[in-house]
């Protein structure tokens, strides 16, 4: 890959869409315009910077901005990874086998998603009660 050029990929889960910019740089990670460090809560954090824990060193060498919408905190962690992950693939294309090795759901989105509600009942799966007398 030329050393100048962006790479833009993007991820999604559930209602969440990541879109994800890489360039050459100094290791610094950006959701919605804030450091990693800012984002969510721990567990996330650290669903999120899996794919740069798998290629150790190079992670140093790049920059990515992720912006993020819609769906709920896990939802967007995985959206995130998802596209982070693309985006080094494109980057280095040695690393798809690392990531397929280390977890499918790096470069295959997870398309399962919300059920939809029925007519006539409160949620998805919820059934009237049934009264006998």
């Amino acid at each position: 890959m030329a050393d100048n050029k962006v790479i833009h990929r993007s991820g999604s889960r559930k209602r969440a869409v990541a879109r994800a910019s890489l360039r050459p740089g100094k290791g610094m990670i950006k959701v919605n315009g804030q450091f990693l460090e800012n984002f969510s809560n721990n567990m996330s954090r650290l669903r999120i910077i899996e794919p740069l824990v798998l290629i150790g060193d190079l992670a140093k060498k790049i920059d990515i901005d992720i912006s993020v919408r819609g769906g709920g905190i896990n939802g967007q962690s995985d959206a995130i990874r998802l596209a982070i992950a693309r985006a080094l693939v494109d980057y280095d294309g040695k690393l798809k086998k690392t990531f397929d090795d280390y977890d499918r759901l790096l470069l295959v989105a997870d398309v399962r998603s919300r059920e939809t509600r029925k007519p006539n009942d409160s949620k998805a799966r919820a059934k009237r009660q049934k009264s006998y007398r």
